[in-house]
């Protein structure tokens, strides 16, 4: 574990967050590594501010998919910067983009962008494939030509 008081790579600190915060929902964790005024905005909802807002929309992530996982393909880094290729995953158990729980497990790819200040995340900017996620539930979608 690393404490928020110690310097933390942003390697270090994307881990944690996709293992310890997504994948094991661990509430504890995101207040330590997310700054007070950290800024996310994901492909499945409205920018959020704060730990507690961050809480929030895991939460419902969780609600309507078991099993979360979100794996890192590949990641970049710099001195106070993280870019991630990902893979996301869980099984389909509650209310998603209007589709009742199907219990398909579903899998889509992603990237993620973090901005860090060498202790916490203070930002991070997700771009899933939200039409494939659709796709997976035959959700409606919105054709765009």
């Amino acid at each position: 574990m690393i404490a928020s008081a110690m310097e933390s790579t942003p390697k270090e600190l994307v881990e944690r967050f996709y293992y310890e915060v997504w994948n094991r929902a661990d509430e504890a964790a995101a207040k330590e590594i997310l700054r007070p005024d950290f800024r996310f905005r994901g492909s499945l909802g409205a920018e959020r501010r704060g730990p507690g807002e961050f809480i929030d929309y895991m939460r419902s992530i969780h609600a309507a998919l078991a099993n979360f996982t979100c794996t890192i393909d590949d990641l970049l880094v710099t001195d106070d910067r993280a870019a991630a290729r990902m893979t996301f995953s869980g099984v389909h158990r509650g209310r998603l983009f209007s589709v009742e729980a199907t219990g398909r497990e579903i899998r889509w790819p992603g990237a993620a962008f973090f901005a860090t200040d060498g202790r916490q995340i203070t930002t991070l900017w997700v771009l899933g494939d939200v039409d494939s996620v659709k796709q997976q539930l035959n959700a409606p979608t919105v054709s765009r030509f």
